[in-house]
């Protein structure tokens, strides 16, 4: 799972399908390109600053900010994960859970974009419908002992450009996976104790991350 910060099944894609828009019309690059695009940007952001944001986490979440975030329809895949908690949870329980959610995906795999080098990525070639409004692009990512690890990015046609809403690391999607675990939760403690738990957790680790606190327990 350590590569699923860089990349449902067939009833999820048609649900995407219903509410995207039409693909000939889409701003910006093509599914393919844009994940090779992403990648790209990321690469060099990180390789120019990697000893620095290894030492402040802020400013590798600023990277996700600017390079992955913008191309991630994190509202759409959060309404998935909440699955029928979505329909019934506030404005306000919304916008705090997509933050908290990605906070939390950052803490748990963020650090393993650190070791996220040109050669440990392979964009396969594009299967697909390219006039379609849903897409899928496959690609590899080397584990450190070389063996390739298969990170599909299910992908769709929005009014402002083709965004991913799910990451399917070796057959695993994140949506699925998190929906199952969030569900029993919310179903046993309620949605704000979900929450709550969550920007608890994500305080502590930014806390805890800081360089003074480091240098503090260092010392």
């Amino acid at each position: 799972m350590r590569a699923l910060l860089l990349s449902f099944s067939a009833s999820l894609l048609l649900l995407v399908a219903a509410g995207a828009a039409d693909a000939a019309a889409v701003p910006g690059p093509a599914p393919q390109q844009l994940i090779e695009k992403v990648s790209q940007d990321m690469l060099r952001d990180i390789d120019a600053n990697r000893a620095d944001l290894r030492q402040d986490p802020a400013k590798l979440r600023a990277l996700v900010d600017k390079n992955l975030l913008p191309n991630f329809d994190t509202d759409y895949s959060a309404r998935l994960v909440l699955g029928k908690h979505w329909r019934t949870a506030t404005a306000e329980q919304r916008s705090r859970f997509v933050e908290a959610f990605i906070q939390s995906m950052m803490r748990q795999y963020g650090t393993a974009l650190l070791d996220f080098t040109a050669e440990r990525l392979t964009i396969l070639p594009f299967k697909g419908d390219p006039a379609a409004s849903t897409a899928t692009v496959r690609t590899e990512v080397k584990r450190d002992n070389g063996t390739p690890v298969p990170v599909n990015y299910s992908m769709h046609a929005t009014p402002q450009g083709w965004k991913a809403w799910d990451v399917t690391i070796e057959g695993v999607s994140y949506v699925k996976n998190f929906r199952t675990d969030f569900g029993a939760e919310i179903d046993a403690k309620g949605l704000d104790a979900v929450i709550q738990r969550l920007e608890a957790q994500n305080a502590q680790s930014a806390e805890s991350a800081t360089p003074a606190k480091a240098a503090a327990k260092a010392g």
